[in-house]
């Protein structure tokens, strides 16, 4: 990943998931949509039962990505969404992975 604000088009959202997120097989299955889709980033557990995750793509790829984040996976139980804009410049993500639990 390296720092680039000059990607036009290009944008990157830091979003949390809460609900029943965990232990079900949604980061594997975000990890295959997101690739799908073409968005670049990661997504990861978070200690108090979450799930966070950083997207890197076109606003329709971010909308879509989020869609699916919040209603994607039958057997998740999603209560909320929390969807925070990063503005550049940031770093620009080559593909999509997950990380550590954090």
């Amino acid at each position: 990943m390296e720092a680039d604000g000059s990607d036009r088009g290009l944008e990157t959202r830091l979003v949390r998931v809460r609900g029943r997120v965990q232990g079900i097989g949604y980061r594997e299955a975000c990890v295959r949509h997101a690739r799908a889709l073409g968005v670049t980033g990661w997504v990861r557990n978070r200690m108090d039962d979450s799930v966070e995750a950083m997207l890197q793509g076109t606003p329709a790829q971010l909308a879509d990505m989020c869609a699916w984040l919040s209603e994607g996976l039958p057997a998740a139980l999603v209560d909320g969404l929390d969807v925070t804009e990063v503005p550049p410049p940031y770093p620009r993500f080559d593909r999509f992975e997950r990380l550590p639990t954090l």
